[in-house]
């Protein structure tokens, strides 16, 4: 099993779980996130339209998938051509193994959970 993490544009939250869920994903957890990397901050404007400033962060989310090994290229490549804009700040995927899984309410554990 394979644990996968994207973070990716808030924007892009919406349709990239549709075609998830299109593909055949039936497992997704979201987190809303902010973060500081390379794509460019947002412009904000002040209270009464007068100044702006550059937000902190960039609102960003955070997507969990845990999926078998052999599921994971077509998880990955539909994350990707989904999110995609072609600029700075579209987000990464992380894999990493999962050595075991616990379903709370089964008590069951291994990978027929998922």
């Amino acid at each position: 099993m394979k644990r996968i993490e994207a973070i990716i544009q808030e924007d892009k939250l919406g349709l990239v779980v549709d075609e998830l869920r299109a593909s055949g994903v039936v497992g997704v957890t979201t987190v809303q996130a902010q973060g500081i990397g390379a794509g460019e901050r947002p412009m904000l404007g002040g209270s009464r339209g007068t100044a702006k400033f550059m937000a902190p962060f960039n609102k960003l989310a955070f997507v969990i998938i845990v999926a078998d090994d052999q599921k994971v290229d077509s998880i990955v490549r539909t994350i990707m051509d989904t999110a995609n804009t072609g600029n700075a700040g579209d987000g990464k995927i992380f894999i990493t193994n999962v050595e075991d899984a616990f379903d709370i309410a089964t008590k069951q554990s291994g990978k027929h959970i998922i």
